[in-house]
């Protein structure tokens, strides 16, 4: 099945995605996030394609909010739900950065049970199925796994969502970490934490779409994760805006997640 869903995210991402990246129509959403003609085109064919694989209903970044609620109510128990990002990352398509991925995850009992990254431009596609561990193109991840300190960390953060504004303050003055890295894609954040690219991750309250697949991926290489409220990331709680704080290596975790805290 994984090996099947792999395929259907390469070829829509290169018939719907790649031909139109630097030459589509966009606009900006009630919520000033940008929507492409990609956008539209590629969750289209995810809504034919996918239910041939597992026969469940999709829910799409690019539904209605009343459509996502009643979805997820009604399929994310035991029948199962299709969620996707057909391109997450959409204003760094638009304006032509090569760093945005497609994002699909099959969701049960509130849990993802298969993920799938792809990075059309890279062609590197990130993959799990809970149990199973999570692999780059073929090679488990994680790819390194460097034991830091955690003033040499690299941090992935995106400072507007922190609802603290404590934290937020202290993050830009008096950060713990090395260096930081913000690059507009919260699916790709996953996957890089995944590989040990990153080495620490915060993130105020990303969209269902965003993490379902990524946190599934990131768990099977071996990652730890809470949020930033303190439940555990697969509570039930906070669905379509979930926050998240993150580590791969164990001991870098609970210093990062004690400095958020302490910090908060």
């Amino acid at each position: 099945m994984l090996h099947r869903l792999q395929k259907v995210v390469r070829h829509i991402a290169q018939t719907e995605i790649m031909p139109r990246f630097l030459n589509t129509p966009s606009h900006r959403k009630e919520d000033g996030s940008m929507l492409s003609e990609a956008d539209i085109a590629a969750q289209t064919a995810f809504a034919a394609a996918l239910p041939l694989l597992i026969d469940c209903p999709m829910l799409g970044e690019e539904m209605s909010r009343q459509e996502q609620s009643a979805l997820w109510e009604q399929y994310s128990g035991e029948k199962g739900l299709w969620i996707v990002d057909p391109i997450d990352g959409t204003n760094n398509f638009v304006n032509g950065l090569p760093h945005f991925a497609v994002s699909v995850a099959f969701v049960r009992n509130g849990r993802a049970e298969l993920g799938v990254i792809y990075n059309p431009v890279s062609g590197e596609c990130f993959y799990a199925e809970r149990g199973q561990g999570a692999f780059l193109n073929g090679t488990r991840l994680p790819l390194r796994l460097v034991d830091k300190k955690l003033n040499e960390a690299i941090a992935g953060v995106e400072i507007k969502y922190l609802r603290s504004g404590k934290l937020s303050s202290r993050m830009s003055t008096l950060a713990p970490f090395g260096t930081i890295r913000s690059m507009g894609s919260s699916t790709l954040d996953w996957c890089y934490l995944a590989c040990g690219r990153y080495d620490v991750y915060v993130h105020g309250g990303q969209k269902l779409w965003d993490y379902a697949a990524g946190a599934l991926i990131f768990e099977e290489a071996g990652g730890r994760l809470t949020t930033l409220e303190g439940d555990e990331f697969w509570s039930g709680q906070h669905v379509f805006k979930r926050s998240v704080v993150a580590a791969l290596e164990p001991k870098l975790f609970e210093r990062w997640v004690g400095w958020i805290r302490e910090n908060q």
